[in-house]
């Protein structure tokens, strides 16, 4: 059972009655302390709140999570987005390759029910989850195998596709070598042994655990995040990039979904990370879908 205790450290004074109150909150899950940022907007506290998830190796002050953060501000919608901790004690900023990888990808959803829970604590009555890229996919995860009945919908943004094929291509591109060679390496190990100079994710000729490679790369469906989404009960907002490269076939899955609850806005001229005013589209549209719940 989770043993958590929250602090909360002012990042940035409150300027003014009407600004933005912004706050590192730091939170104990097991033996790692786990941060987030929160922005409460004017009038709005914790009553509904966004709780913004960022994607592969990355954090919560990456341009895309921190311009979203501060257009909901300006909307009066409060958030907060966490740093998942990758293994990692208190981390900030990008994941260092140099650093062993230990982490998984299924990590993310223990961390997740952490925050969930400790907004509860704070009173929030409307918790709606919202993530980028693979993030995306461990927060459909998360609302896939979590009922609660404070969590009333979730906004996508580019979320992680998957299948075995374009996984093995992909992979096989960047690193000039076949992902079956090195899952099979990984097999062949206990769990905690680790793969020296191995080419894992974004990272080349890294340090990482068996059980985290296979984690991220054993042929699961589950990883596709569609797939998750098929059944969904809750009212589920996704975003796709017409210029986006990095997820595959996100759009044609989506369309295929045969589910009311789910709505696909397609952003024209978006990349994955919907630079300058694309955001402003995305915002725009999690306005509407967040104004019932």
């Amino acid at each position: 059972m989770l043993r958590i205790f929250a602090t909360l450290l002012l990042v940035s004074s409150i300027l003014c009655s009407t600004t933005l109150r912004a706050e590192e909150v730091l939170l104990k899950q097991n033996n790692l302390t786990l941060n987030a940022n929160l922005q409460l907007a004017e009038d709005s506290g914790f009553d509904k709140i966004l709780l913004i998830t960022h994607g592969t190796l990355a954090h919560n002050g990456m341009e895309i999570i921190a311009t979203w953060q501060s257009l909901l501000e300006e909307e009066g919608i409060s958030s907060l987005a966490i740093n998942l901790s990758l293994g990692l004690d208190n981390r900030h900023g990008m994941y260092d390759c140099q650093v062993p990888h230990t982490h998984k990808h299924t990590d993310a959803i223990a961390e997740i029910d952490a925050w969930v829970n400790w907004l509860k604590t704070q009173g929030s009555q409307s918790i709606i989850l919202a993530a980028h890229s693979r993030g995306g996919n461990q927060t459909a995860w998360y609302t896939d195998t979590h009922s609660d009945p404070v969590i009333k919908g979730q906004i996508l943004i580019a979320p992680q596709t998957w299948s075995e094929t374009v996984e093995e291509e992909n992979y096989a591109a960047r690193y000039q070598h076949p992902l079956k060679q090195q899952l099979e390496r990984a097999r062949q190990l206990a769990p905690a042994q680790r793969l020296t100079e191995t080419d894992f994710i974004y990272c080349e000729k890294t340090t990482v655990s068996a059980a985290s490679f296979l984690n991220y790369y054993q042929p699961n469906p589950r990883l596709d995040t569609p797939t998750l989404l098929t059944n969904t009960t809750l009212p589920t907002l996704v975003f796709a990039g017409s210029e986006d490269t990095t997820v595959h076939g996100l759009l044609e899955k989506m369309t295929a979904l045969n589910n009311a609850l789910i709505t696909t806005v397609q952003i024209e001229g978006a990349d994955h990370f919907f630079r300058d005013l694309y955001m402003d589209e995305v915002t725009e549209h999690s306005l509407l879908f967040i104004e019932p719940l």
